[in-house]
């Protein structure tokens, strides 16, 4: 099987070199044909096209930022649509919004073409370990033709339902873990307003009910002020307004989210974009200076 991969970022290109590895023969395409140098050096073919690739492949997989991101390289001029014979299958393992999925699914049936939303739990550490935790929406037989493909990526593959259920998952695990983080912010917060410090507290916390895996990552991170590792915080502040969206359309009361949402929007103000979400602590705290 020739597999197609879209999408060389700090999760993508681990994530397509374990197909490499697993002895699939893999073709790319990436908008900076330079972050496909290692994986043409080990083996895989560079394609000048989206088009181009989905011609010579049977499935392609993407791993790329945006909602209208998916939708360009699936739909647009010399998209995926133009180069899949009937019977190909798009992958897409962005996270992105669930209306555009549905979207994405119902032009690729008109021409035989399969479509798995299959969005990913687990950061760059479980790209680079092959531990993320899939959720797919799409047709089921769809998913059982690739579920080797993505047993070479994570560890769980769930089926959640038809095209657009994977990403309302994704969705639900950005709520909770986001606003758990803006919960550490706010007792790390708490601990420093007290002058207790707050890597003890963090360490006491780990110890009972309170403990848990965002509390040990991102509490730590912020009780080192380590606040450039990990993910970058626009890409959170990208989900929820995904999902605040979909709560608006549905009539969905988020109250909770809508209050993270609020502090992303200031660490977006504070132009702290760029810097790992645990920087959700210094919106918190005295500001000094001027914003950008």
């Amino acid at each position: 099987m020739r597999v197609g991969f879209v999408g060389l970022g700090v999760m993508g290109l681990p994530m397509a070199g374990h197909l490499l590895a697993a002895g699939y023969e893999l073709a790319v395409w990436a908008r900076r044909p330079e972050t496909a140098v290692p994986l043409v050096t080990a083996g895989a073919h560079l394609c000048a096209t989206p088009a181009e690739l989905a011609a010579c492949c049977e499935v392609v997989i993407s791993v790329i930022t945006a909602s209208a991101d998916v939708a360009q390289l699936a739909l647009g001029p010399g998209g995926l649509i133009e180069g899949f014979a009937p019977g190909g299958i798009h992958v897409d393992m962005s996270t992105i919004a669930p209306g555009t999925a549905r979207q994405v699914a119902a032009r690729y049936a008109e021409k035989g073409i399969g479509w798995l939303d299959a969005p990913v739990s687990g950061g760059e550490l479980g790209a680079r370990e092959a531990t993320l935790a899939i959720m797919a929406g799409g047709a089921a037989e769809t998913l059982e033709r690739v579920r080797p493909l993505l047993a070479c990526l994570g560890k769980t593959v769930v089926h959640i339902g038809p095209a657009g259920a994977g990403q309302v998952a994704k969705a639900c695990n950005q709520m909770i873990m986001v606003n758990a983080i803006q919960a550490c912010a706010e007792a790390m917060r708490l601990a420093g307003a007290h002058g207790v410090d707050p890597a003890k507290v963090r360490e006491a916390l780990m110890g009972g009910s309170a403990a848990s895996k965002v509390l040990d990552v991102m509490g730590g991170r912020m009780a080192r002020r380590d606040f450039a590792a990990g993910i970058q915080s626009r890409l959170h502040h990208k989900d929820f307004a995904i999902l605040m969206a979909e709560a608006r359309q549905l009539g969905a009361p988020l109250p909770v989210a809508a209050q993270t949402w609020q502090q992303l929007n200031a660490l977006m103000a504070l132009g702290g974009g760029r810097d790992d979400t645990a920087s959700l602590l210094k919106v918190l705290e005295p500001f000094e200076g001027k914003c950008p």
